[in-house]
């Protein structure tokens, strides 16, 4: 109950005091306002744990306080507070999201009972939340496998600076495992309770990622409705984690070095500036002090990420892993069938390079275990499938990461090479009519002379 905070929405100065009295001898912290554009107001700079609103007040009265509270912040507890005789009104708000309503007047008995029920089942809600996104993180932690030098020490790294508020910038090639990185920083440190918010600064058109990232306010652009919280203000005491940040234009990044240095965001159309406490982890797969000396990224910006470098080393320069990564795959994509690579094939698949890095020998393994017919994936399945590999290499020439319609592809080329092109074969081991197959057959330009 300690430092839980409640704010009082009444136009009557007498109520709010009344109530505040009650709830601080109790220790609560009070927040107080007299109108719900005040209370809007106060809520955007430091928000509450729990609203408590009359429903009756000039200008905005509580239901609309309530409506525009559950588009804000769905998850923010608000008890309406109503005179004997409008109980009618206080279901109506409940209806529309209201957790609970009291009838003036109200005895401290009466309060003091429905606060603590809605901030308990706040917080058991907040510890689920928290428990599903620790279970979350510790599965994604787990995924970081390696025991060669160059691991041990990233995870060296990762061990130290974790307990701090350093901001980090990763980098390593894509398939590296960037992400996973960052989530075990974040849920080894201080601000595990809190969340770990996720940004890829590439996937997100460039008119729409400064509202994206800081948020804007109702009519700053043809489309904002309402007020939008961006992703900043929602890892406010967590983390947030920007993917691919080489991709900033040169305007945005003045912004997030403003809100590197000076702990502050301003959302889109907005005069005022906002305080937040989020810690920065970046990323990217491109190496940034060539794009400063093309003009492309700031150096000032660079030097603010770059407090904390890890380099996450490419595959090919930790093959020593792949067995164990490996052995990682079998189970993860595995399911109930007792499959497994033989020491062979195994050996075979540290030999090559993987230009994709973790994620490509991640998506072959999991190709692999789906084909196989047998417990047993032999050296001659693999080489086979790697030698496909290195002649898509030659062709395109440079990494890149497999579509949905290249893994089909390939799926209905493996099935046709392990059952010896027999078609009919081939059709039941994909679980398909063999008259999809023969479609596929002919969409993909599959025919003997790819495979066998």
């Amino acid at each position: 109950m300690a430092n839980e905070k409640i704010l009082i929405v009444d136009d009557e100065t007498s109520i709010r005091k009344v109530l505040g009295f009650m709830l601080e001898e109790n220790g609560y912290i009070v927040q107080t306002a007299s109108s719900g554009a005040e209370a809007l107001q106060g809520i955007d700079k430091d928000p509450p744990d729990l609203v408590m609103s009359d429903i009756k007040m000039p200008e905005m009265d509580g239901m609309r306080l309530l409506e525009e509270l559950r588009t804000r912040d769905p998850a923010l507890p608000v008890i309406m507070l109503t005179a004997f005789g409008s109980v009618e009104t206080a279901v109506e708000a409940m209806k529309l999201g209201a957790v609970d309503y009291l009838t003036k007047p109200i005895s401290r008995d009466e309060l003091m009972v429905v606060v603590e029920k809605t901030l308990q089942t706040k917080r058991l809600q907040e510890e689920n939340r928290r428990l599903k996104e620790a279970l979350r993180a510790s599965e994604g932690y787990r995924d970081i496998i390696g025991l060669s030098p160059a691991m041990r020490d990233v995870f060296e790294i990762i061990e130290r600076v974790a307990a701090t508020d350093a901001t980090v910038l990763i980098t390593g090639e894509s398939g590296t495992g960037k992400e996973l990185v960052a989530r075990a920083i974040h849920f080894a440190s201080p601000r595990k309770d809190s969340r770990l918010v996720t940004v890829n600064c590439a996937a997100i058109p460039e008119p729409l990622l400064e509202s994206e990232l800081f948020g804007h306010v109702r009519g700053a652009f043809t489309g904002a409705i309402r007020d939008k919280e961006g992703k900043f203000q929602l890892a406010h005491r967590g983390t947030i984690f920007l993917d691919e940040i080489a991709s900033l234009s040169r305007p945005l990044q003045a912004k997030l070095l403003r809100a590197l240095q000076e702990k502050e965001i301003q959302r889109v159309g907005d005069e005022a500036a906002r305080t937040v406490d989020a810690r920065v982890i970046a990323a990217t797969n491109r190496f940034l002090p060539e794009l400063i000396r093309e003009g492309e990224f700031r150096d000032d910006l660079f030097y603010r990420l770059n407090v904390v470098p890890i380099t996450i080393p490419p595959l090919r320069e930790r093959l020593s892993d792949v067995p164990l990564l490996v052995a990682h795959f079998v189970r993860k994509h595995g399911g109930s069938r007792n499959v497994g690579f033989t020491r062979e094939a195994e050996a075979l698949l540290a030999t090559y390079e993987w230009p994709g890095n973790v994620r490509e020998l991640e998506n072959f393994c999991e190709r692999m275990i789906l084909m196989s017919q047998g417990d047993e994936i032999g050296a001659a399945a693999v080489k086979q499938q790697i030698d496909v590999l290195a002649r898509e290499q030659r062709e395109i020439g440079a990494p890149r990461q497999l579509t949905l319609p290249d893994m089909e592809r390939r799926a209905v080329l493996d099935a046709l090479v392990n059952t010896g092109w027999n078609q009919s074969k081939a059709a039941r081991l994909l679980g398909v009519p063999r008259h999809i197959l023969l479609y596929r057959m002919k969409k993909f330009g599959i025919n003997r002379t790819d495979g066998g």
